[in-house]
């Protein structure tokens, strides 16, 4: 090898060996054209070529012209250089690359030099980056198909600022990380390069050799916005075709659909698991079948959103889309990123709202992952009782980072902006708030105050939250968090981290501890069901009756009722009627609509076979009827952030586990009464105080719906439809109702 490279002066031996073995840190130094005066030598690696030619790309610039260079292949290595400065300095040109014989024959192929291009990113992008606030990463880093000179390739670029060397490796290059080794951007710890001729549709990753000299594992791209179906761990360049949206009236309506005072109500979606197709081996639906068969669904239950759990790439099925890996890709398990889009479009098209749950709080250790990405803990903190989450086993994003915290925002914005999507739920923001969150005592580290208060995940939330309202008018962001932290929905200008809306996950554990009792026994919880309404105006509150509250052994909500299967239904129905006219946008899992009598799995769908019951069918219809009354009667959402659209009329009988409340819209909104009976025991002539205007003239109230009726499976008792007011004085009301109380009911009654 001495003896070659004495005939190449300019070439160094060691950045030739360094080359040979997968260890060169500065290609650009060695490889592409080197100008010498007005001429210039080019050098190429091309590991297992018979020869190499450089030749004039010819006018048109997409095909060969005339061979300026045969190159030496050096000692028969694969590097292959000229012997002279035969090429015009700065020409463009084309290699020429012969391969060994296959089944074909002499095998040829043309390429444009990777090493030919100068600088891809710009300064202000790599300063951006470098200070987290660049609002558009997935078009920065990642694979982005262009035109740089003339020629069709993708620039990749990514982060790893300790690495030795990264290379990316695709089906182009045989997997070889010896052939494409990137360009270092220093001040960014950014790498980037250009590879001509490939587009939409190339399988790659990153080869990391770490700052120790170890080869790291394959890396998949963080920043990838489409990847293959898992197991595949392999990224996936994305088509840059913009996509053609429709949704132009949607995009202007949606902030006064997501107001305070509009109607919310969300159908949560395990879209893995919503409807699987047994006929074909129990698949899950793709989009475009989604689009089919959910959104006329939905709508016709009369839900305002669906919200899909995680659709971001993740590589376990079990973790149900909670541990991402791909944040800036929708998972391929259903379908390309523009079949996303197109749904998204097609339930704005049909006036259907989407949400997805989003997960920066933490992210899986698999080794193709973030997780020690170029040999450091780089987008999670070096110390494990800042970076490691012991409840699931994941890595803790160090939020403190520019560039991490900007990753994530720039995730965030990726699915608001380029996917149209109307609300993210954050998950697991009580695990970011609090520094000793499930940790024992020395199990963690305190802030710089020595509180348990994790600042950075409070500044990069606040941060967030500001973000998105200023660059995208009318999306939402919800908050699943279990603690008391003061003003979760707040206005950061407020001093709150300027969520939208907050889970109550306090409403939801009551009500259903609650539920879960035996009617005997009730008369003691009494305060489970009434202790809501001390706080539900202190947030901006979404109901949930989520996933998490039918796995883990929990069973299904039907399971939870006590009683034969006919108490258990009219318990169901009976806390869905009290669910939808208790303050609160409301959100309910799949299955639970019509009573699903098992728990939830994953891998199979809920039971859409129970709808053969006429029992089941009038879960159903009940959910539909309240979605459509809670949206037509302004009574039951106007009001909803604000005590005046709330009056409690009984709350203290617990003897008999009656409750009776109005809700109240605006002036010129009827009041809506509420009454709910929650034990199996009828209650016959039971007087309730009504308001009136003029207490000497009764009124009618109609009953607008009872949870007992025949068409939802219940035993028909009821007032007939309506009832007259009495001039009897009770409840600190002039005006008074004299009604019977089905069994284990919610009425619903209306004057006029």
């Amino acid at each position: 090898m001495t003896e070659q490279i004495e005939e190449f002066p300019d070439i160094d031996m060691e950045s030739v060996e360094a080359l040979l073995h997968g260890r060169v840190r500065d290609p650009f130094a060695l490889l592409g054209p080197h100008p010498e005066g007005d001429r210039a030598m080019v050098r190429t690696f091309q590991p297992g070529a018979w020869a190499v030619d450089v030749m004039t790309r010819d006018k048109r610039g997409d095909g060969a012209g005339e061979v300026v260079d045969s190159l030496y292949n050096l000692h028969h290595s694969g590097f292959f250089v000229s012997s002279a400065p035969t090429l015009p300095a700065g020409m463009p040109y084309l290699l020429r690359i012969t391969w060994p014989e296959d089944e074909s024959g002499e095998h040829v192929s043309y390429t444009e030099d990777p090493y030919s291009f100068g600088m891809l990113l710009g300064e202000l992008d790599l300063h951006l980056l470098a200070e987290g606030r660049h609002r558009e990463l997935g078009r920065c880093l990642g694979a982005n198909p262009m035109t740089i000179g003339g020629v069709a390739g993708t620039r990749f670029a990514v982060w790893a600022p300790s690495a030795q060397r990264v290379s990316v490796v695709g089906d182009f290059n045989l997997w070889d990380g010896r052939r494409h080794p990137m360009r270092l951007r220093h001040d960014a710890g950014v790498w980037e390069l250009f590879i001509p001729r490939i587009g939409p549709g190339a399988r790659y990753q990153y080869e990391i050799v770490g700052p120790d000299g170890n080869l790291l594992p394959l890396k998949s791209d963080p920043v990838a916005r489409a990847t293959e179906a898992p197991p595949s761990t392999v990224s996936v360049v994305a088509s840059d075709t913009p996509f053609a949206w429709s949704d132009e009236a949607w995009m202007a309506s949606r902030a006064r659909r997501h107001r305070p005072d509009a109607p919310i109500s969300i159908y949560e979606v395990h879209p893995g698991s919503w409807l699987r197709i047994l006929e074909d081996g129990g698949r899950n639906l793709n989009w475009h079948e989604m689009g089919d068969r959910l959104i006329p669904y939905a709508l016709g239950m009369g839900f305002t959103h669906v919200e899909f759990l995680p659709i971001m790439e993740h590589p376990f099925g079990g973790s149900w889309g909670y541990q991402p890996l791909g944040l800036f890709a929708p998972s391929a398990r259903f379908g390309t990123p523009a079949a996303f889009a197109s749904f998204v479009d097609r339930c704005h098209a049909a006036g259907l709202g989407v949400i997805l749950d989003w997960v920066p709080a933490h992210f899986p250790a698999d080794q193709h992952g973030l997780a020690r990405f170029d040999g450091t803990a780089l987008y999670e903190h070096q110390d494990p009782r800042e970076g490691y989450h012991q409840d699931w086993n994941t890595m803790i994003y160090n939020l403190g980072r520019n560039e991490v915290s900007g990753f994530l925002i720039a995730s965030a914005l990726e699915w608001l902006e380029h996917f149209h999507v109307d609300g993210l739920r954050v998950d697991a923001v009580a695990s970011m708030l609090y520094r000793d969150y499930s940790r024992k005592e020395g199990e963690w580290v305190p802030n710089i105050y020595g509180g348990r208060e994790n600042l950075e995940a409070i500044g990069f939330l606040r941060h967030l939250n500001q973000v998105i309202e200023e660059r995208c008018p009318g999306a939402i962001t919800i908050a699943e968090e279990s603690t008391a932290w003061p003003g979760v929905s707040v206005p950061v200008s407020e001093g709150g981290l300027g969520f939208n809306y907050k889970w109550n996950m306090g409403w939801m554990h009551d009500t259903l501890r609650y539920i879960g009792t035996d009617p005997l026994y009730r008369q003691h919880h009494h305060n489970d069901l009434t202790f809501g309404l001390v706080y539900a105006w202190s947030e901006r509150f979404i109901l949930p009756i989520s996933h998490d509250e039918v796995v883990h052994g929990k069973g299904s909500l039907l399971g939870r009722m006590p009683g034969d299967q006919w108490q258990r239904l009219a318990n169901l129905r009976a806390y869905l009627g009290m669910m939808w006219t208790h303050p609160g946008k409301k959100l309910l899992f799949m299955g639970c609509e019509f009573g699903q009598d098992s728990e939830w799995n994953h891998d199979g769908s809920p039971g859409w076979n129970l709808l053969d019951s006429p029992a089941h069918r009038g879960v159903q219809r009940l959910v539909r009827d309240l979605n459509r009354l809670y949206a037509s009667e302004p009574a039951l959402h106007r009001k909803d952030v604000s005590h005046e659209g709330f009056e409690w009329v009984i709350g203290d009988d617990s003897g008999n586990s009656v409750f009776a409340w109005l809700r109240k819209g605006e002036a010129e909104d009827a009041p809506l009464l509420v009454v709910l009976n929650m034990t199996p025991v009828p209650r016959e002539a039971y007087r309730i105080g009504v308001p009136s205007h003029d207490p000497r003239t009764p009124a009618v109230w109609r009953e607008l719906l009872n949870t007992d009726a025949a068409v939802y499976g219940g035993s028909g008792l009821g007032n007939a439809g309506a009832v007259g007011s009495e001039p009897v004085a009770s409840h600190g009301k002039q005006q008074s109702l004299l009604l019977t109380l089905p069994p284990l009911s919610a009425l619903i009654l209306k004057p006029g």
